[in-house]
């Protein structure tokens, strides 16, 4: 229970216009203690204070109920008003006013939006003061239901919030397992790789050399697909895709096994590639061959398969500029502010594999570089363009 009453006078506390209206009421009726208390069956406890009397109330602290009027609007609901104790026949022999010495004061009650009794908004004073008439009475129960309305804005902003924390904790906890199982997964993927190496060097016959090679493709698939979703994890939690930024004179043959890699891939497919690199870049190369190869794979899937894929590399001083470019229908203008978003594919391609991570990784590949990504698609080509301006001092 102290513990829901805590959470209670914390949703007072953090009503900003609660100040505003006690401050308010004190000036309309004229009394100098003002304030809004959480009521049980068994407790009164201050949520908000105004005390100009020096009562010695103070947010957080709690009387006995049952020496209390609120007890009394608790049980009925309705709303005590009193402009002098001493001239009211109900309330001049009332134990509450002897106790706390005062002659005006007033108890409204506070609900939920279900009708659940909160507590009450009152006020006392010990000089009288004309509290009954219709204008400050309905003024007060106006105060009383703007907080009762605001006590249900708080309690959904909490339950938003909680849900919110909630999602993120697990969602962290699924990225975080996502990196070991992943980091877990290409220690065995390298012993399959490596062994099929190894059978691959051995006179076998004709069949088993295509099953050799069959169990090798299919590791280095696993291997890229765990690689994706390494660095997508990486992405989502804050961290980046880490680069290793060093000065790289031979990206030329880099990009030239990426090419050999997808014309063994794709052998029914021309890729047509234009390289014009001069001096050292500073660049994480393994994460250059991997934004190509993801461009590339990208083209050669979604481009007219009658058509070449053409791959432009150039450097300009210290600007670097990669080009993929295929052939095909446009892609539609809703289409292209989506094509960076992680798990998000386009239409369906026939025996398309992988997890729709490949455009993502580049992007954030393009950005632990400082780079650039565009994309323009017309009715005769698509490309994709990722553009360094400062290659030599990248970083």
């Amino acid at each position: 229970m102290q513990q829901k009453i805590a959470t209670d006078i914390a949703a007072i506390q953090s009503m900003a216009a609660v100040p505003t209206i006690l401050e308010t009421v004190a000036a309309l009726t004229g009394l100098r203690f003002v304030c809004v208390a959480r009521v049980t069956a068994d407790s009164w406890t201050t949520c908000a204070v105004l005390d100009k009397l020096d009562f010695g109330l103070n947010v957080g602290d709690a009387l006995d109920v049952t020496t209390t009027i609120c007890e009394e609007v608790r049980d009925t609901r309705n709303a005590v008003v009193i402009d002098h104790v001493a001239r009211d026949e109900r309330y001049r022999d009332h134990h509450t006013p002897r106790m706390y010495g005062f002659q005006s004061y007033f108890s409204i009650p506070l609900f939920r939006p279900d009708g659940e009794y909160f507590g009450t908004l009152c006020g006392l004073d010990p000089v009288p003061n004309e509290l009954s008439t219709p204008k400050v009475a309905q003024t007060l129960q106006l105060f009383a239901q703007l907080i009762s309305t605001q006590l249900e804005s708080e309690r959904e902003l909490a339950e938003t919030r909680t849900a919110l924390l909630d999602e993120q904790a697990s969602a962290e906890l699924r990225e975080q397992f996502i990196a070991v199982l992943g980091h877990d997964l290409r220690t065995p993927l390298s012993s399959i790789v490596t062994g099929s190496d190894v059978l691959g060097m051995l006179a076998l016959p004709p069949q088993a050399v295509k099953v050799v090679e069959r169990i090798r493709r299919s590791a280095m698939r696993i291997a890229g697909l765990v690689d994706d979703v390494v660095d997508f994890t990486r992405g989502r939690m804050g961290g980046g895709i880490a680069i290793e930024l060093k000065l790289e004179s031979n990206l030329k043959a880099v990009f030239e096994q990426v090419v050999a890699e997808l014309r063994g891939d794709y052998p029914e497919r021309e890729i047509i590639v234009q390289q014009s690199l001069g001096g050292p870049l500073l660049v994480d190369a393994g994460r250059m061959a991997q934004l190509l190869s993801n461009l590339l794979k990208n083209a050669l899937v979604h481009g007219d398969a009658k058509r070449p894929v053409r791959v432009h590399v150039t450097q300009q001083g210290g600007a670097l500029e990669i080009i993929v470019a295929n052939e095909g229908p446009a892609i539609p203008e809703e289409t292209v502010s989506q094509l960076f978003k992680p798990f998000w594919r386009g239409k369906p391609v026939y025996g398309q594999k992988g997890l729709g991570l490949g455009l993502f990784i580049v992007s954030e590949i393009s950005q632990s570089h400082n780079g650039e990504l565009d994309v323009i698609s017309t009715n005769d080509a698509t490309s994709f363009i990722f553009r360094m301006k400062d290659a030599v001092h990248a970083g």
